[in-house]
């Protein structure tokens, strides 16, 4: 972008226009002029020439008049130059997949749903390093953290309910697992998002001990509670299954690491809860502007400065004019 430093010099270039004029009506006339007694003895050609002459010299007095003018406003190159700090934060999503995540009270069954809802928030955490968890019984790893949503929500896409074999609610080693992953980072927020629907009744570690150990490397729990208050789940292919989201531990775990609990009962209310958690981990954005000038007179007046001397050149030597 361009600026002017000093822009009230344009309205001189208004007086060009006003000089053209006064030069057509009487300047010409108080030019040195040389009497003929007819003019058939000037030669046609000498006449073209000496008109040639008069109006290049005049364009070019013009021209410098023009850069002189636009040299004195100072033209300036302004390039703003912006330095932006973003505080990233390390977050490890921990999901359950025990059986009873596949109760139709969400819909389609509230793994879908806490999958479905749990994209839309790695979609809007552009910039921070995301992993993923998965546990029932047992803790796996579905992906380490990582700036790369797309993989992330590809390897969320294929995650489904666990097999028999390890089916449980392990919350207390899931909260351990990712306490792991989360403990060695540097970033300036370390947080875990834990969604179960059920009570910890596998593993080896109870979940308030686990979430001891989570506060020590500062690392902060969201728990959520998914699932509505029916006493008894219907779960294709797995029976009848009671519900039983063990809030009193959630909250405690949260407690402990100074998050917040919360509770989900349809999918509007878990989408709610995914936006309240994204405001509430967003970093603040430094921006540093620096404007940087660099001024283009001299491209205008070293121009004029040349064209001038050779206009005085031309006028005083070549055409050999008096002033």
């Amino acid at each position: 972008m361009i600026e002017f430093a000093n822009p009230y010099y344009i309205l001189l270039l208004f007086l060009i226009p006003l000089l053209i004029l006064w030069y057509v009506i009487a300047g010409r006339k108080k030019e040195g002029t040389i009497q003929f007694s007819a003019a058939k003895l000037i030669g046609d050609n000498f006449k073209k020439r000496g008109k040639f002459r008069t109006i290049l010299i005049q364009i070019l007095f013009f021209i410098i008049l023009s850069l002189t003018i636009l040299g004195l406003t100072r033209p300036q190159l302004v390039d703003n130059l912006e330095e932006t700090k973003i505080e990233v934060v390390d977050i490890v999503m921990v999901l359950d997949i025990s059986s009873s995540m596949l109760a139709e009270d969400f819909k389609p069954n509230r793994l879908e749903a806490a999958k479905s809802t749990a994209k839309t928030f790695i979609e809007n955490r552009q910039g921070d390093r995301i992993g993923l968890l998965v546990f029932a019984g047992e803790t796996f790893i579905q992906c380490p953290l990582t700036i790369d949503t797309n993989v992330l929500i590809d390897l969320l896409d294929d995650v489904s309910v666990a097999e028999r074999e390890y089916d449980g609610t392990a919350i207390g080693m899931a909260i351990a697992n990712a306490t792991n992953r989360l403990r060695s980072s540097d970033a300036k927020s370390k947080v875990m998002i834990l969604l179960s629907d059920g009570s910890n009744n596998a593993g080896e570690l109870y979940p308030l001990t686990a979430a001891e150990m989570a506060n020590e490397f500062d690392i902060k729990i969201y728990t959520i509670g998914a699932g509505t208050n029916q006493s008894v789940t219907y779960v294709p292919n797995r029976g009848y299954i009671r519900n039983e989201v063990d809030e009193g531990t959630l909250k405690e775990v949260a407690q402990v690491t100074n998050g917040i609990y919360f509770r989900a009962n349809n999918v509007n209310r878990l989408k709610s809860i995914y936006e309240e958690i994204d405001q509430l981990e967003r970093s603040e954005i430094e921006v540093k502007t620096y404007t940087r000038y660099q001024d283009l007179y001299g491209w205008l007046l070293i121009p004029a400065a040349i064209l001038g001397i050779f206009y005085e050149v031309l006028t005083r030597g070549i055409l050999r004019r008096k002033m």
